[in-house]
């Protein structure tokens, strides 16, 4: 009897998937891919329809919805979840007509589901839109190996100190850029405000900047940015972590800081209006960092030691282009008394619909938050 293999004969092939992705795709058949955030608060899922025309924007496209128990959402006995369709962008995967679109989640009764954080937010963005906040979110990433170890490192030891990593060149300085780049273009021909990218302190570790952004639009654009960037990684077969602290001891950890400012600190004179907005976040400190991880402060205790180019989690600070502050003035703004500041405090799997809406309680509607 012949011996029969136990090794699988199974092979993805890129080249492969070009084929079919290159035929010929009707007017009527527009592929539309619908993402959301789980029950996680920082993981993300994704689906596709047809619909038979072309989308212009969100609100054309019909809720749809999915089993929430697999995801965190509901029960296994009333699973139902409704996706509710809020932000379109195009698709750069499949490219033509085709689409991504950004959904909020909601229950059976129709109410919000708890890692549904837009639904607060874009509420509280209407009541300062006068005001006129712009945000900008620095997302720091680390790449990994399928086994979890980071890309690019000695499997059985670590690489050198940190020091030549950051904004490095050099095969021997930074891993993984092939992925930023991809990523870089992805988000342009997405629509994605990014604003540019560089290699982090950490080897394997990465950053891209999203906005200036108003309003409610900061949050979309950075989610649908990190699910750009999980899915180019995929395409490599690598892991993208945003876990703040992904490797333990001397190694810098990953944050998501939020540059902030409403059209009063943009005029001229308006750093008196920047330091007053820190005075603010000083009396909510607290609330702010159980709003700045998704484990409620949680995940940052690892990473806001006061070491590494943080501030401790525990104390407040503020100061002129000192990235060891909780809230960074930076050197420009104090040059040119105008401008924004840059909280440094949360997480790099925040949720930014959190962050900003915490941000334009304490600094805009003045509120004293528990």
């Amino acid at each position: 009897m012949a011996e029969t293999s136990s090794m699988s004969t199974a092979k993805l092939d890129k080249r492969i998937t070009e084929h079919y992705l290159t035929l010929d795709q009707p007017s009527d058949g527009v592929q539309v891919m619908y993402v959301w955030v789980d029950g996680t608060g920082e993981h993300m899922r994704c689906k596709t329809r047809t619909v038979d025309f072309i989308p212009k924007k969100a609100e054309e496209l019909p809720e749809w919805n999915f089993d929430g128990s697999s995801t965190g959402q509901a029960e296994g006995s009333n699973s139902d979840v409704y996706l509710y369709p809020v932000a379109l962008f195009n698709d750069p995967f499949r490219r033509g007509n085709n689409k991504l679109v950004l959904c909020e989640t909601y229950k059976y009764n129709r109410t919000p589901t708890d890692s549904n954080h837009r639904h607060t937010c874009k509420a509280v963005m209407e009541k300062v839109k006068n005001s006129h906040p712009w945000f900008g979110i620095e997302q720091e990433y680390t790449l990994l190996d399928i086994d979890g170890h980071p890309f690019g490192w000695p499997k059985l030891g670590f690489p050198g100190r940190q020091g030549p990593y950051y904004c490095g060149v050099g095969a021997n300085k930074v891993y993984g850029r092939d992925i930023l780049e991809c990523h870089y273009r992805a988000c342009l021909y997405a629509g994605i405000k990014i604003s540019g990218t560089n290699a982090e302190v950490m080897p394997a570790q990465w950053e891209f900047q999203v906005g200036p952004c108003e309003g409610i639009e900061m949050g979309d654009q950075l989610w649908m940015a990190r699910f750009l960037l999980h899915r180019v990684a995929e395409d490599f077969g690598v892991v993208v972590s945003l876990d703040p602290k992904p490797m333990p001891g001397d190694w810098n950890g990953a944050g998501a800081h939020c540059n902030y400012s409403t059209e009063e600190m943009r005029k001229e004179g308006g750093l008196k209006a920047i330091e007053a907005a820190i005075e603010k976040l000083r009396k909510n400190h607290a609330a702010h960092i159980r709003s700045y991880d998704p484990k409620d402060g949680k995940d940052n205790m690892r990473r806001l030691t006061g070491r590494l180019e943080t501030s401790s989690i525990d104390d407040f600070s503020a100061g002129v282009a000192n990235r060891g502050a909780s809230i960074r003035i930076p050197r420009q703004v104090g040059d040119e008394k105008k401008g924004y500041l840059e909280d440094r405090r949360p997480a790099s799997n925040c949720d930014p619909y959190r962050v900003t809406e915490v941000i334009v309680r304490s600094t805009v509607l003045n509120e004293v938050l528990k």
